[in-house]
C-alpha cells in the first residue's frame, strides 16, 4: 500500500461501484517514488470504495462525479488543458479501437470490454511501476522487504524506541492487508498477490480487507460503527465550501449543500437497513462491495442511454464526439489517460 491519499470532498451521490471498483472504481495516482508514511490520511482503497456504489440516483448522473471518480484529481486536470477540438480529435481515435467489428457503431458489449481491459491495464501498469520499486529476490518480496522500502526500517513498531513506531497503526494495518493477500502463507508475495495487496477491491478474497478498512476510516470514535455523523463527515468539509454559494446567515447553518442532504437521505433510507441510525460491518459491505453489481456493464449502460440520441440501442462515432464531455469523464478513456498519452494512439 502507498501511504498517500487524497481525501475525497466532493460528492458521492452517484457513486458507482467505488470504482474501483471499484471503482470505486475513486484512482489514486502513484509516483514512482514512495512517498513518507506521515503524508498518508487513509488508504486508496478507501478513495476507491466510494467509486462504485451507486451510478444513478434518483434517474440523474452527475458530471462532477465522473470527472473526479473516474479520471481521478490529477488526470482531470490534465484533461482540462485540452481544448474542445483536441479532446474530440483524441477521443476519436479511441472509438476506432473500442469498434472491434469496425462496422461503425459501438455497442453496449465492445463498451464493457473497452472499459474492463483499460481498468485491467491500469491495475497492471500499476502494480508494475510499484513492483519496480521494491527490492524483489527470486520474483518474490518479503515483508520486511516492503517495510523497509515504505517505512525506512525493519524495526519493530510496538517498540516506543523503534523510528517506525509513530506508524505502529498504519504497519500493522498494511501487515494485516499483507497477509491476506500472501494466498499460499509464506510470508512473500509474488507479483500477483502483490496486486491483491495494491488493489484489495479487485480480489475476491481480499473483500473483507476493504470492508474493514472502510470502516476504520471512517469510524472516528472507534465504537465499531458508522454513524450518520461520521459518514457525512467523511465526504464533506464546511471549510471547503465557496462563500458564494451561501446566501445568508440562515442557509450558512441550516443549509448545507444539496448534494450532502442527498447523501443523509441515502444513508438513512437506504444503507442503514435495519434503520439503528448507523452501519454496522454488513451494511458498509452492501454499500462498498454490493452483490451481483458489474461497474462495468453499468458505466456501459450510462454512456449508450445518455448520448444515444437516435436511439438505435449503439453509439456513433459522432453521438460520442456530441457528448465529448460526458465520455472523457468515464471509464471508456482509461481515467482520461488515453486522451493525453501519445502510445495510446
Amino acid at each position: 500500500m502507498h501511504c498517500k491519499d487524497i481525501k475525497m470532498k466532493k460528492s458521492i451521490s452517484m457513486k458507482l461501484i467505488e470504482i474501483y471498483l471499484i471503482l470505486a472504481l475513486i484512482v489514486i495516482t502513484y509516483s514512482s517514488a514512495i512517498p513518507k508514511p506521515g503524508e498518508d490520511k487513509k488508504n486508496r482503497v478507501h478513495e476507491q470504495k466510494l467509486s462504485e456504489a451507486e451510478h444513478e440516483h434518483e434517474g440523474e448522473h452527475n458530471p462532477d462525479y465522473d470527472h473526479e471518480a473516474f479520471l481521478g484529481k490529477d488526470e482531470a486536470k490534465t484533461f482540462d488543458q485540452l481544448t474542445p477540438e483536441e479532446s474530440k480529435e483524441r477521443l476519436g481515435i479511441i472509438v476506432g479501437k473500442i469498434d472491434k467489428d469496425g462496422d461503425g457503431k459501438i455497442t453496449e458489449q465492445e463498451l464493457r470490454d473497452w472499459i474492463q481491459y483499460v481498468q485491467k491495464r491500469y491495475i497492471i501498469t500499476d502494480t508494475d511501476r510499484m513492483w519496480k520499486d521494491h527490492d524483489v529476490e527470486s520474483d518474490k518480496l518479503s515483508w520486511s522487504s516492503y517495510k523497509k522500502r515504505t517505512y525506512g526500517s525493519e524495526d519493530d513498531p510496538t517498540d516506543e524506541d523503534s523510528s517506525t513506531f509513530s506508524y505502529k497503526d498504519m504497519i500493522e494495518r498494511d501487515e494485516r492487508r499483507w497477509k491476506a493477500a500472501d494466498k499460499d502463507g509464506d510470508g512473500y508475495l509474488n507479483k500477483e498477490e502483490f496486486a491483491d495487496f495494491l488493489h484489495p477491491e479487485e480480489a475476491e478474497h481480499m473483500r473483507d480487507i476493504v470492508v474493514k478498512e472502510t470502516m476504520e476510516d471512517i469510524d472516528k470514535d472507534k465504537d465499531g460503527f458508522i454513524s450518520l455523523e461520521e459518514y457525512i463527515a467523511d465526504i464533506y468539509d464546511e471549510e471547503d465550501d465557496d462563500p458564494d454559494t451561501v446566501q445568508d446567515e440562515e442557509n450558512l447553518h441550516a443549509g448545507t449543500p444539496d448534494w450532502v442532504q442527498s447523501e443523509k437521505d441515502q444513508f438513512i433510507n437506504h444503507r442503514d437497513k435495519n434503520m439503528d441510525g448507523k452501519l454496522d460491518q454488513e451494511e458498509v459491505k452492501a454499500w462498498v462491495i454490493p452483490e451481483d453489481y458489474d461497474h462495468s456493464s453499468a458505466e456501459a449502460l450510462h454512456l449508450v442511454n445518455a448520448c444515444d440520441d437516435n436511439k438505435d440501442g449503439k453509439l456513433s462515432k459522432e453521438e460520442i464526439l456530441e457528448h465529448y464531455d460526458l465520455f472523457v469523464g468515464s471509464q471508456a478513456t482509461d481515467f482520461g489517460e488515453a486522451l493525453t498519452r501519445h502510445d495510446e494512439f
